[in-house]
């Protein structure tokens, strides 16, 4: 996805919102009708089906006629691309669409575009006009493209292509990275890679603003400005995440020709710790904090990057004990790592960075597995879900 920054006048803004409210719209039916089905009840309704239900809709409903056709059966389009990524195993269950904060639509063979000025071009948008972009570098050409709004208030325009591929150096050299939390990626060559965070006053100034956002009384205009105001700064905290892996994905890319990932069940491990009313869990908000932690990190993120930039060159390990054996001796003892940075081997002494350690067992695909031996993989094909414009809505 290529995006861009779109700048919508107060009319125009007021029309891609209703697009919004349209694409959400068919997208909760869908996920309404195939919530209620069960086997006995016969098949969950196709897209054909769903189609010629949203056609007798728009002939019955005129405020649903009087938006764009395209936007609404594209939200159904993607309502079963995502179900289909359901069931391959490679994304979560699709769920409800919320106003205000799931804010978007997709539209395709209309992609018309064109350039004002070296800074600003256009696009057309159905039933809205022609709406300003920044042309920020040079629009590939695409057949459909994907409209935006975040919770802070900015409208993005994406044009769905394939990423390029970044071709490797050619030397046949082997990288590993250790994904953590103190040190968000340590390399096997010793590199140590921090993603940014907010500057420490934009960080107590989200505190501050959290802390009112909580005293603040529901649906008041002061609770609104707060949260704005706190959107604005997630917003900026996203962008620097995004942009540091972005930067990160690209050098190794082209600075090796593999690259090797613990293979982590990041949505397992940052799973709520509260339990139930029946079985309440324990130190949960210590477990919340190193969730957010891990957000911060920028793990998923930056996998999925190298992935789109080297395809076929980014392998997954097996993460258990690369953090216990030696890179140099192969001995594995949970002595061996003495805190969160220091590594000494109880057998040869060999002492290092623990993380960088854990690295090189990662690059040597030397993760030892429970039952022995090792274990190393292919990522899953995330293609579908680029294809079918999932990643500026996630």
């Amino acid at each position: 996805m290529s995006r861009y920054r779109l700048c919508p006048d107060a009319a125009q803004e007021q029309a891609l919102l209703t697009h919004c409210a349209h694409a959400r719209y068919a997208w909760n039916l869908a996920v309404e009708q195939h919530s209620w089905w069960t086997p006995r009840r016969g098949p969950a309704p196709s897209y054909v089906l769903q189609s010629r239900q949203l056609t007798e809709a728009r002939k019955e409903f005129a405020w649903l006629r009087e938006g764009s056709q395209n936007v609404q059966q594209q939200a159904l389009r993607d309502f079963h691309q995502a179900m289909r990524n359901f069931f391959a195993g490679t994304h979560r269950r699709p769920t409800w669409r919320k106003a205000g904060v799931h804010e978007g639509f997709r539209i395709t063979d209309t992609c018309k575009i064109e350039r004002l000025s070296r800074k600003w071009g256009q696009v057309a948008v159905p039933k809205v006009g022609w709406v300003r972009f920044r042309w920020t570098r040079a629009v590939p050409e695409a057949k459909s493209y994907r409209i935006t709004r975040d919770r802070s208030g900015r409208w993005h325009v994406a044009f769905a292509v394939l990423p390029d591929e970044i071709p490797g150096p050619g030397t046949g050299e082997i990288v590993g990275l250790d994904r953590g939390v103190a040190v968000s990626a340590a390399l096997s060559t010793g590199q140590l890679l921090a993603c940014p965070q907010l500057a420490p006053g934009q960080a107590a100034r989200l505190a501050r603003l959290c802390r009112r956002l909580s005293k603040a009384t529901k649906g008041s205009n002061r609770r609104k400005r707060v949260k704005s105001a706190i959107a604005k700064l997630k917003a900026r905290e996203a962008d620097i995440r995004k942009d540091w892996a972005e930067k990160t994905s690209t050098d190794l890319a082209r600075r090796f020709d593999v690259i090797r990932f613990e293979d982590l069940r990041i949505t397992n491990m940052t799973a709520s710790a509260r339990g139930t009313a029946q079985a309440p869990g324990k130190r949960v908000r210590q477990k919340a904090g190193l969730n957010r932690a891990i957000g911060q990190a920028a793990w998923g993120l930056l996998l999925a990057r190298t992935e789109h930039k080297a395809p076929g060159r980014v392998e997954l390990v097996n993460p258990a004990y690369t953090s216990q054996r030696c890179s140099e001796c192969g001995h594995t003892v949970p002595g061996n790592r003495e805190s969160q940075s220091v590594f000494r081997c109880r057998a040869c002494g060999f002492s290092c960075n623990a993380d960088v350690n854990a690295a090189r067992n990662t690059a040597a695909g030397h993760a030892v597995a429970a039952r022995g031996g090792t274990r190393l993989r292919a990522p899953k094909n995330r293609e579908p879900q680029l294809m079918a414009g999932l990643l500026g809505s996630a």
